[in-house]
């Protein structure tokens, strides 16, 4: 619980030295499409089967989806602080060669992050325009394991296998917010993800969760 609670915290240090000093936040909610990558996408694992033989075990995730809520705090014309809460899910699975059935896997987190928002053309106050964005998330994982694609009483009584893991990840970005000065405005923004905590799969930790997330939401 310390471990969590201090990945909580870490993100928002980037937003409390300057909230006083911010103008009238924006508030933002977008629908993100997130694409594994590395390990996340694709891992394999040797194994051995009943006689001594060496196998390789592949799992692989698809395609997550999630969703964003985000309060951005301008600072100055170039630069703001964004707090950042988003969750997501992917599913995948688990196969081997030697094996009678698949194993279903399912990827879900819920992500506090703080970041910073450099606009170029000194437009943060509007949040209008082109933006870089960079910063730090407290990534609360589950990782869930199950036996599927075969039709076997036996087999099927299992119950999921669950994993619980709290890492620091890292984010780094482009954006871009369409619209007028006031009132609503469409965004779009493309980053990636990477785990930078507790990713030692010799060690026994889940592969670093890297993905790419593409974002298409509203900030008003």
């Amino acid at each position: 619980m310390r471990r969590a609670a201090s990945l909580f915290v870490l993100p928002l240090i980037l937003v409390a030295g300057s909230t006083l000093n911010a103008q009238s936040p924006h508030v933002g909610f977008s629908l993100n499409l997130l694409f594994p990558t590395g390990d996340f996408a694709s891992k394999s694992y040797p194994g051995l089967d009943s006689l001594g033989n060496p196998y390789i075990a592949k799992e692989t995730y698809d395609l997550g989806i999630g969703g964003s809520f985000t309060v951005s705090f301008p600072v100055d014309r170039n630069l703001a602080i964004r707090l950042n809460l988003s969750g997501s899910a992917e599913n995948g699975t688990s196969r081997a060669p030697v094996a009678p059935y698949t194993i279903n896997l399912r990827h879900s987190q819920f992500n506090l992050g703080g970041d910073l928002q450099i606009f170029p053309q000194g437009t943060a106050f509007r949040h209008r325009g082109l933006y870089f964005v960079a910063g730090l998330s407290a990534d609360f994982e589950q990782f869930d394991r199950s036996l599927g694609d075969l039709n076997s009483d036996y087999y099927n009584s299992y119950s999921v296998d669950t994993t619980r893991k709290s890492r620091l990840g890292g984010s780094l970005g482009i954006g871009h917010s369409f619209g007028y000065d006031a009132g609503m405005r469409f965004t779009m923004e493309a980053t990636f993800h990477k785990t930078l905590t507790s990713h030692d799969v010799a060690a026994g930790d889940p592969p670093s969760t890297d993905f790419v997330k593409l974002g298409f939401g509203f900030v008003f």
